[in-house]
């Protein structure tokens, strides 16, 4: 578990340890670029949307290694939950702006779509929950 603020100069640590984490696992140097960017991106957008840039807020961001099967075989995976204790907010509303408009801002829930195998957000009491998982190609195995 890593504990942190919503202070965007933590962000920095974060990525740090998901992209070493992920090549721990075993992941591609791309995978591990585009693991530590979907993270980037959900972090800034709990800093941004979920906490209004408020820089003392908390975030939690839980670690597992997981599995499923897959064509009959099973292939190893990461699991990375982040907490925070925002309002709550429908899922439904979450969509990022269409790829042909061309302007700063708005990708990156295609980021973290693109680069994750599964992306779910629910509420569990008064915590939102992002969990995010990229499982290994087959044959490849986490430590």
């Amino acid at each position: 578990m890593l504990a942190l603020y919503s202070n965007p100069k933590w962000l920095s640590v974060a990525r740090a340890t998901v992209e070493h984490l992920a090549e721990v696992l075993g992941f591609p140097v791309e995978q591990c670029r585009s693991i530590t960017r979907a993270v980037d991106e959900a972090l800034t957008n709990i800093v941004r949307h979920s906490y209004s840039n408020r820089l003392d807020q908390p975030i939690a961001m839980y670690f597992r290694r997981t599995q499923h099967r897959h064509d009959g075989q099973v292939q190893q995976g990461l699991e990375i939950l982040l907490c925070d204790r925002g309002p709550a907010v429908d899922p439904s509303k979450f969509q990022g702006r269409p790829l042909e408009e061309i302007r700063p801002g708005g990708l990156g829930l295609h980021f973290i779509q693109q680069a994750m195998d599964a992306v779910e957000f629910t509420r569990k009491g008064s915590t939102n929950r992002l969990c995010l998982v990229k499982y290994l190609a087959h044959g490849s195995s986490v430590l």
